[in-house]
């Protein structure tokens, strides 16, 4: 009995010694917790202390470099001429890129986008200033808006005069009214006292065309690196480009708009029909042997095409449609009065109706002729003369 007291004195103590044991562990673990955990919310805390000094840095720097900003355009501003009655400030802006387009004159280039589907153009942008990531997502628009500056306009010298010597009409000739006037605000016309234009144009979908020869292939996408591939343009070649938006139908798309009268026939403009000459075919064809490394286009038949879609409008000046039609008119009412100098007026009118103009595409002079009722002919084609790229386009 003795023996088996002495046992259970043993246990109970062990018992007590591996409770004590357990205990003492746990507290210290638990100190060595607690002390971690109280390192960690100090660490968070500087932290936090950290985060805050640099969003508080970061504020008042900004802050800083708005107010200097607003200083020193307030400087500018005051740096600028100024007129008797209003106060003008010159916000200086620079080309991102620059329109490599099928239209190489003014000269048959559409008053107005997407008159002609087949009209093609690569939007080459400025790597320094506008990096390839810039236009990353584009290709997922159909269309797209471009602001752009008339920079072949013949009177650009003018913005550099005052404003009360710069001559700027307040009125200008719609084509559309036959050489009736309108206040230029009311009109489409490049003549603006700020040149800058605005257009939509259609990016290309995927396989189309690759700039500087045709691609065949289905992965070429209408954004590539720097470039964006349009078409349906009303851009001449080498056309400045100032910025670039996408095109949102749900909000640029205005159902209920409405225009004048004198802008509701679209027959006015129109010509009667077009054909092409016998040899012009073959013309085209030596030509495309040279013109298709750098064209947008992929055979001389879509080219042709082309030509055709141009020419479906009348693209000649207002004096031009006047001179051959004044003179047929009056032979006309001459004849009916009996003139005796009718004959010698009929045979310089039936003259005029063989005027040869000229329209330049992508480097090739296309020369044709169009009577007095509309009906075009297209007589030849060459490469263009690159001195007189600008020259006269009436022969």
């Amino acid at each position: 009995w003795s023996v088996m007291r002495g046992n259970i004195s043993e246990i109970k103590w062990l018992t007590v010694t591996a409770i004590t044991f357990t205990l003492t562990a746990i507290s210290i673990s638990a100190y060595a917790l607690k002390r971690k955990w109280n390192h960690l919310n100090s660490k968070i805390e500087e932290l936090e202390a950290s985060l805050k000094s640099c969003s508080e840095k970061c504020a008042s720097e900004r802050q800083g470099r708005i107010r200097a900003q607003q200083a020193l355009r307030e400087e500018v501003t005051k740096s600028q001429p100024k007129s008797e009655n209003l106060n003008l400030t010159c916000y200086p802006m620079m080309p991102i890129g620059i329109v490599h387009s099928c239209y190489s004159t003014r000269n048959g280039t559409p008053r107005q986008p997407l008159l002609v589907p087949l009209a093609r153009a690569c939007l080459v942008f400025n790597t320094t200033r506008v990096p390839p990531a810039s236009l990353e997502g584009l290709e997922e628009y159909s269309h797209c808006w471009i602001l752009y500056v008339f920079h072949l306009n013949t009177d650009l010298d003018k913005l550099w005069k005052h404003p009360s010597k710069s001559g700027f009409k307040a009125k200008v000739r719609v084509p559309r009214l036959k050489g009736g006037r309108k206040g230029v605000f009311a009109t489409r016309s490049p003549h603006r006292p700020c040149p800058i234009g605005l257009t939509v144009a259609k990016t290309l979908v995927p396989g189309l065309i690759a700039y500087g020869g045709y691609s065949p292939s289905p992965q070429v996408e209408a954004v590539q690196g720097n470039m964006v591939l349009l078409s349906g343009v009303d851009l001449v070649d080498g056309t400045p480009v100032l910025d670039l938006k996408p095109y949102l139908p749900y909000c640029d798309s205005i159902r209920e708009a409405t225009v004048p009268n004198w802008l509701t026939d679209d027959n006015l403009l129109s010509v009667a029909s077009i054909s092409f000459s016998e040899d012009f075919t073959s013309a085209l064809e030596n030509c495309w042997i040279v013109a298709e490394k750098k064209s947008l286009y992929a055979s001389p038949g879509e080219f042709q095409n082309l030509i055709k879609q141009v020419l479906s409008w009348d693209i000649r000046s207002l004096s031009q449609r006047n001179r051959p039609h004044d003179a047929l008119l009056k032979n006309e009412n001459d004849e009916l009065l009996g003139n005796a100098s009718d004959v010698d007026d009929h045979e310089n009118a039936i003259n005029s109706s063989e005027i040869i103009y000229h329209l330049i595409l992508e480097g090739l002079d296309v020369s044709y002729r169009i009577d007095h009722v509309g009906n075009v002919i297209v007589d030849n084609v060459s490469p263009a003369v690159q001195d007189n790229k600008h020259s006269s386009l009436i022969t």
